[in-house]
């Protein structure tokens, strides 16, 4: 038995390591000298692509779901029945049962499990991992997700890509609401310290306040952990998933213009965190 890791970016990377640690373990990168570096580092094994359908279990980590059909196409007429394909890509979920259905034609079960936590999370090896598919599936991968603190099984195929999309959705609204909010108080002279040190004691506090903007904004340091651009994306997912339902979210729709725009303004490269970057030129302030 054996593991395969396809994408080794910025989650990626320390994600095969846990993996590698445990068992032994495939990977591969599209840019191959980072496939070579974490055999080196980690104990790894770098091989060509096609080699890593030889493996029972196939996780992969790609910027979108294109990306994963331009690699499950590429793998075509390679792949193994009874392999558990497991998706940790912040996927769209309309992609999902198409992924589900080409992989079972090839005997293959499928798990759509994007993860949240971060770099740090993946690092530390404690990301949460929303799970969508067959629970049985899940059951078989569970003990090797060695990657996760917590993992849950959301329901059916594409619900873990359309948690992963709501939560990234809600933490920009969340980081964008506490930019404004921070930038109001900023023109009035109130330090931004203080203020955030009342915040993460009150009602106002979420995520954002307590973890991100003391850390990446006020300092200025805005650490390349989860890019701008992915961000942006996501919330544009977390949007489709209203529109296909005939929903109402124009809070999520506004804030997936603000995000677009960020993009375009600040750099989709630069840190999610960045975007407060843009709050900053509309309100002549700067967030320190």
């Amino acid at each position: 038995m054996s593991t395969a890791f396809i994408g080794l970016g910025a989650m990626g990377y320390p994600m095969a390591r846990h993996l590698a640690a445990q068992e032994d373990t495939l990977v591969w990168n599209r840019t191959f000298a980072r496939a070579e570096a974490h055999e080196a580092e980690y104990g790894s094994e770098a091989r060509p692509l096609t080699e890593l359908a030889q493996a029972d279990i196939i996780f992969s980590c790609l910027p979108t779901s294109t990306e994963v059909w331009e690699v499950l196409r590429a793998l075509d007429g390679y792949l193994m029945p009874d392999t558990v394909w497991v998706d940790c890509t912040s996927g769209h979920p309309a992609e999902a049962p198409r992924q589900a259905a080409w992989l079972k034609e090839r005997g293959v079960a499928w798990l759509d499990a994007p993860v949240s936590g971060g770099v740090a999370g993946a690092e530390a090896g404690t990301l949460t991992v929303m799970v969508g598919g067959d629970a049985a599936a899940l059951e078989r991968v569970r003990p090797r997700l060695a990657f996760a603190g917590k993992t849950v099984h959301v329901g059916g195929v594409g619900a873990g890509f359309a948690v992963k999309a709501v939560n990234n959705t809600l933490l920009a609204v969340n980081l964008w609401a506490a930019g404004e909010g921070l930038a109001a108080l900023k023109a009035a002279g109130v330090d931004l310290s203080a203020a955030l040190d009342v915040i993460n004691a009150s009602s106002g506090r979420s995520n954002a306040t307590e973890n991100l903007i003391g850390q990446r904004v006020l300092t200025r340091e805005f650490p390349a952990t989860f890019a701008l651009g992915l961000l942006a994306k996501d919330v544009g997912i977390g949007l489709d998933l209203v529109a296909t339902h005939k929903g109402s979210a124009p809070l999520l729709g506004q804030t997936a213009g603000l995000y677009r725009a960020a993009e375009r303004m600040v750099g989709a490269a630069e840190d999610h965190t960045a975007a407060l970057k843009l709050i900053e030129q509309m309100n002549d302030v700067e967030l320190t």
